[in-house]
């Protein structure tokens, strides 16, 4: 008898909601294996309630012996964890012959498995979801369209931003957070280098969010945007080493840089500084910082936004000995959490410009992507859905492709992108 294919899922989160929805359809129709493990069993059962042919395993990721026995009953393992805990369940999968898929970036460590995973004939296959993911793919059909013609590309731009629908957008931050909050504090520490008209920039932590330039985009209106982390890195990678600038971005609305160039002013990200919460309040917590760094609220909107975060609140935070990012983060957690009936709003442009025959072109790729409520959000649509389509084509022998990889080749990004089209997840070219 045929074995059966098996799919299991490391992490129930809020990127997952769309990944386990899409899964549980497909693996329903094939008759095929799905198993799903998170630490909070209740995070896995609030996402299949109605999707009785899954496993719902509760799992601490540490525990060595539970995770590999969950991994040898697996043909393809999609990772969710952590970024940091990624490591764990990668060695578990060179070891045990399994392939595996994340949305993360590939890090030193991973990357230091490139030669086992190829010579185990397998596919480790980082940086697909949205942001890494999507955007390789769109980007490297858009480059090879171009290319294809003869084309010589001087300028590549491509931003993307994880949003709040305009008519959701009710607090003077612009933002609530549909992905992993640590991130979210996270962003932009490691500081920026990019090019731009054949000079590289590089701009650090202080600077990021600093005079954030901005663009209008139909649809959506004025974005602000700042530079992603290394944006050289992925010159080489996409065949660009011609073009006179290169950036990947992140888009914001423009309020939310203003604010934050403030937070990351008062240290209120720092990992370092830590602070006593006991019978401190919000309010002294937010004053210490501001009169520490010397940092001044010059306008009524700054004044507003550290207003409505906690400047005035009172209430003790009583959480311990904890770094002050952390006090933060769940300050934040609360604060930006998405409400009942709440839409987020993926947004995502590609702008190239290059010359046919001497003659200068520009071309654009849009992409707009709607949530449909608090917990069916695009974020969770655009991270997801390329995770679910790779896993089910590779299972299908549709991906042949060996080694460790992202997701920047033909065999890979064609039939996904297809597929997402499928979903509704389509580009629009001006």
């Amino acid at each position: 008898m045929e074995r059966v294919p098996r799919i299991l899922l490391f992490g129930a989160g809020k990127s997952a909601t769309v990944l386990i929805q899409y899964l549980a359809k497909i693996t329903l129709e094939k008759q095929w294996h799905f198993t799903i493990a998170d630490l909070n069993l209740s995070n896995i059962l609030s996402k299949t309630a109605t999707a009785t042919h899954l496993t719902a395993v509760a799992l601490e990721i540490g525990d060595d012996n539970a995770r590999k026995t969950l991994i040898e009953t697996a043909d393809i393992v999609i990772s969710l964890l952590p970024p940091s805990l990624h490591f764990l369940v990668a060695k578990d999968c060179v070891l045990l012959r399994k392939h595996l898929l994340t949305a993360s970036y590939i890090d030193e460590p991973i990357q230091s498995l490139a030669k086992d995973i190829a010579d185990a004939g397998l596919l480790f296959l980082g940086e697909m979801g949205l942001d890494p993911g999507i955007d390789h793919m769109s980007a490297m059909q858009l480059i090879d369209e171009i290319h294809a013609k003869g084309g010589s590309i001087s300028s590549f731009k491509s931003y993307c931003g994880g949003l709040i629908a305009p008519e959701f957008n009710t607090n003077p931050w612009q933002y609530k957070i549909t992905w992993n909050p640590k991130n979210i504090v996270t962003a932009g520490k490691a500081g920026a280098i990019y090019k731009e008209q054949n000079h590289v920039v590089e701009k650090n932590y202080a600077s990021i969010f600093k005079d954030c330039p901005s663009l209008k985009l139909e649809g959506v209106g004025e974005l602000a945007y700042y530079p992603n982390r290394d944006s050289l890195s992925y010159i080489p990678i996409y065949g660009l080493e011609s073009a006179a600038t290169f950036m990947r971005a992140t888009f914001r609305y423009p309020d939310f840089c203003k604010g934050w160039q403030k937070v990351v002013e008062a240290g209120l990200t720092s990992d370092e500084d830590l602070i006593d919460t006991h019978k401190i309040s919000y309010a002294n917590m937010f004053e210490r910082q501001l009169q520490k760094k010397e940092v001044l609220l010059e306008s009524d909107l700054l004044k507003y936004q550290f207003d409505w975060l906690g400047l005035r609140d009172h209430r003790l935070i009583n959480k311990g000995i904890q770094p002050i990012s952390a006090v933060f983060q769940q300050l934040l957690e609360n604060k930006w959490k998405l409400e009942p009936g709440d839409k987020d709003l993926i947004v995502m442009l590609h702008e190239v410009e290059f010359s046919i025959d001497g003659a200068s072109q520009v071309a654009k790729a849009s992409l707009i992507v709607n949530g449909d409520d608090e917990h069916h959000t695009a974020m969770a649509k655009t991270v997801g859905l390329p995770l679910g389509i790779a896993a089910t084509l590779l299972l299908e022998n549709k991906i042949s492709l060996r080694g460790l990889h992202i997701p920047i080749v033909k065999e890979i990004y064609h039939p996904v992108l297809e597929i997402l089209e499928q979903e509704g997840i389509k580009f629009r070219n001006f």
